[in-house]
């Protein structure tokens, strides 16, 4: 059987994150950093788009690859409309709903458009699968307490897959019998109750809701949010900053790096150690609500993503919610193995795409 060659995207705020894969074998894989100013000077995500394309075919070119080799080109989903889990062929809906911004902004989308030109031109499956924005809510999980504003599911959701995924094949139980809080940490954080094979309610890792984390905001008392935004002192994209970017540890100690507010912490800032003890603790509310989701029974509470290496804030976490159910360290993150097991597992016929 004729192996199959996989392109897999994954664009961050600062970074295009390119592999190739032969079947789920990595051959290839790069981080490509972006200077945050070379970054600030477009005005819109989706301007990038030039700049990032140009990035990938430079990188193939290096690399002495043909994009016509490809049996497949997969990207991490953008913010489009609110999506059940599972594998999706890009589209021009699903684009026009990426650049609305109407669920949010994410340089992910940019990849989506990327990927989609490439298959159009080459005659490529472009295909996307577990999108962030990801419709397995229950309904009473989607009351925000005004009429006008829905709550969505925005948040890791490639990588929360994934862990669950492999957390169940560890154990030797099935997804689909299992209760998890599942937290991801990194510039943003996200707690998700998933219940039963399904992502039933989480917070808005984006820019809505939850503990604040590395660079978001997370929850802030509205009132007080709403006077900011007609103090006439700020625009509409410098508030949006505030609450995505600029938020969090950002906003109290200037640097969105754990590893550098753990440096001041070492080196006796007293104030850096309060700030990051107080994302523990709102991480460790989150996980208290989790866990009356699912009424107390939880089987276990894993932490992932690339802030959960830190002990400190682990341990932190731990004092507070060690009684809720057994804890469990897969730190880290790896969306790039997952979305190419994704796009391997459509290119065999394991699983079909769904209707977008």
């Amino acid at each position: 059987m004729l192996s199959k060659r996989i392109l897999v995207l994954n664009l961050g705020s600062t970074s295009t994150k390119i592999a190739i894969f032969e079947n789920t074998i990595p051959i290839i894989k790069e981080s490509i950093l972006h200077e945050v100013e070379t970054i600030k000077q477009f005005k819109h995500t989706m301007d990038q788009l030039e700049l990032r394309t140009n990035v990938l075919l430079d990188f193939l070119e290096k690399k002495g690859i043909s994009i016509d080799k490809f049996d497949c080109i997969i990207a991490r989903g953008g913010n489009c409309k609110p999506l059940s889990s599972g594998i999706y062929k890009i589209c021009e809906e699903m684009l026009d709903d990426i650049k609305s911004e109407r669920t949010g902004v994410h340089p992910a989308g940019i990849g989506c458009k990327i990927a989609y030109e490439l298959g159009q031109m080459y005659n490529i499956p472009a295909i996307i699968a577990d999108p962030p924005i990801n419709d397995e809510f229950i309904n009473l999980a989607k009351y925000s307490g005004i009429k006008e504003i829905e709550r969505i599911s925005s948040f890791h959701a490639t990588n929360h897959k994934a862990i669950s995924r492999k957390y169940s094949e560890l154990i030797g139980i099935k997804y689909e019998d299992l209760n998890l809080i599942i937290v991801h940490m990194g510039g943003g954080i996200s707690v998700v109750v998933h219940c039963k094979g399904r992502m039933i309610d989480g917070n808005n890792a984006l820019d809505g809701d939850g503990p604040f984390s590395a660079e978001r905001a997370g929850s802030v008392p509205v009132g007080d949010l709403i006077k900011m935004c007609y103090s006439g002192k700020y625009t509409m994209q410098e508030m949006l900053k505030k609450v995505t970017g600029n938020g969090g540890l950002m906003s109290y100690l200037g640097t969105s790096s754990g590893l550098q507010a753990e440096e001041m912490i070492k080196n006796g800032d007293e104030y850096a150690l309060e700030v990051y003890e107080a994302m523990a603790y709102q991480v460790s509310k989150e996980i208290g609500s989790a866990a009356t989701v699912l009424k107390g029974k939880a089987d276990a509470i894993i932490f992932t993503g690339n802030m959960a290496y830190s002990k400190l804030l682990t341990d932190f976490i731990k004092d507070r919610v060690r009684w809720i159910a057994r804890i469990v360290d897969m730190p880290g993150e790896d969306e790039m193995q997952s979305l190419a097991e994704s796009a391997y597992r459509f290119l065999m016929g394991e699983e079909t795409t769904k209707v977008y």
